[in-house]
């Protein structure tokens, strides 16, 4: 089980992001008043690892992601699977992000450094309010777990 480290959200395309204590995900957009939020899109919440933004030296945010994740390994996850925030929300993984040029403005080579360690996008399946330091649950992990313990 992981942890929603911090949340964010961006006010307007190539801005900062605008760090939050609590957001609402909107079923199949995003996060409410997220400039990234579309209809249908599966590119509507970027998930990255706090762990790798401490190892390539980077602070929360900064590559722009809508949740720091702690203590869940997102590289493992595959297409489908699905992921519920807090007591509502629940996201399914689309597909890796790759890294960008974009990441080159914020240090020359990060690019490089992130292939395979950019994080993971999703869509909103269910919406709800997710608030920082709430479990991150794999909704398929959590369902097999406890139908094995009924055995």
């Amino acid at each position: 089980m992981g942890e929603v480290a911090r949340l964010f959200v961006a006010s307007a395309r190539h801005r900062p992001m605008l760090e939050r204590s609590e957001v609402c995900a909107i079923e199949n957009r995003g996060f409410e008043g997220c400039a990234h939020s579309r209809a249908g899109s599966r590119r509507q919440v970027l998930l990255v690892e706090a762990e790798t933004l401490g190892q390539l030296g980077l602070a929360p945010g900064v590559v722009r992601e809508n949740v720091t994740t702690e203590g869940i390994r997102l590289a493992e996850l595959q297409a489908g699977d699905r992921l519920r925030m807090g007591h509502q929300a629940v996201l399914e993984v689309t597909i890796p992000c790759e890294p960008c040029d974009q990441l080159e403005a914020i240090r020359t080579g990060l690019r490089d450094e992130m292939q395979g360690r950019r994080g993971i996008l999703c869509r909103v399946i269910e919406g709800g309010l997710i608030r920082r330091g709430d479990a991150i649950e794999g909704a398929a992990v959590a369902a097999a777990t406890s139908s094995q313990g009924q055995k």
